[in-house]
């Protein structure tokens, strides 16, 4: 028997203050069970999310299963537009995206046409999530996107091919460290080019009631640089302790047969198990909706707000992915 029940469905299950909690949110967003999904699937999920958001009844199951279809739902449709996203771009295909791409990375980086071709297929990836997630309302244009994706893709490849260079007569170990620098230093320049638009004319900020107050470009600096943090973060661990594993592996006797394609299947599957719990760490590590002080704003902006609402001391803005 269906049931009517009050769950707001435009927050997070999870409490959000906390890490944890965070944590257990980005947990089911990104679960890559999700990506396996089938339309049908999809569009039940969909039906269920819909008919609750319409008639406030929580369908038989109860409570859980109307949770499970929000995430499910969440997982494939964009939450502006409402269409249904290409598989390799939502958030439920970044860890078996992620560890493919970062397998054959960590497994073909010793000559420069190697390097490239991994940090092409990379920064593809990238761009395509980006495209995928891009805002409804205000949609990044595809020169921003495509500029993002040259850029990216140019400095991994110069940073990994002039590291490789630099790194000749150190020990091997060394240059299995090359990926990691050189998507890092991809991260560095492609996230605040895909986010320029805020650089410039600032992040939206509001109350706590999400009242729009106006927009800065301070705040959007703050946002980005812990976006850009998180995403080296949540690379971190896969690149550089899968090297060190490999590099173990590698000397035993049941690894000389392996071959190269083996060698790289082998290093994916690290890669995943890290992912499967990077991806949510990451995503989770500074909260969504980020506080600061009012006269730590520009100057011109922390007039305005103190002119029109003289006794509010802190606002918000969404720091994003």
């Amino acid at each position: 028997m269906a049931q009517h029940l009050k769950i707001d469905l435009s927050k997070p299950r999870y409490d959000s203050s906390t890490f944890i909690g965070r944590y257990r949110h980005f947990c089911q967003l990104t679960n890559p069970l999700y990506a396996l999904k089938s339309n049908k699937d999809l569009d039940q999920a969909k039906e269920i999310v819909k008919c609750y958001e319409k008639n406030g009844v929580i369908p038989k199951g109860g409570e859980e299963v109307l949770w499970n279809a929000k995430y499910v739902y969440g997982s494939a449709f964009h939450p502006e537009t409402g269409e249904k996203q290409n598989v390799l771009g939502r958030m439920s295909f970044q860890v078996p995206g992620g560890m493919i791409i970062t397998g054959i990375l960590l497994a073909f980086y010793k000559t420069p046409i190697e390097i490239f071709l991994g940090q092409f297929l990379n920064q593809s990836f990238n761009a395509l999530v980006n495209f995928t997630n891009r805002s409804g309302d205000k949609p990044l244009p595809t020169s921003t996107i495509m500029t993002a994706y040259v850029s990216a893709t140019s400095s991994a490849t110069i940073t990994a091919i002039g590291l490789r260079s630099l790194v000749k007569k150190a020990p091997p170990i060394v240059g299995r460290f090359i990926p990691f620098t050189a998507v890092a230093a991809a991260n560095m320049v492609n996230i605040p080019l895909m986010r320029q638009t805020e650089l410039s004319e600032g992040i939206v900020i509001t109350d706590e009631h999400g009242n729009k107050l106006g927009q800065s470009s301070l705040a959007a600096r703050h946002a980005i640089a812990q976006v850009t943090f998180s995403r080296i973060l949540m690379a971190a661990p896969g690149m550089l302790f899968t090297p060190i594993i490999m590099n173990s592996l590698e000397k035993k006797p049941f690894m000389r047969n392996v071959g190269k394609v083996g060698n790289c299947a082998i290093q994916t599957l690290l890669v995943g198990m890290f992912l499967l719990n990077m991806v949510p760490i990451a995503c989770a590590l500074f909260p969504q909706q980020q506080s600061i002080a009012v006269n730590q704003l520009e100057s011109d902006l922390c007039s305005r707000i103190r002119e029109k609402h003289p006794h509010l001391d802190v606002v918000y803005y969404n720091k994003g992915l």
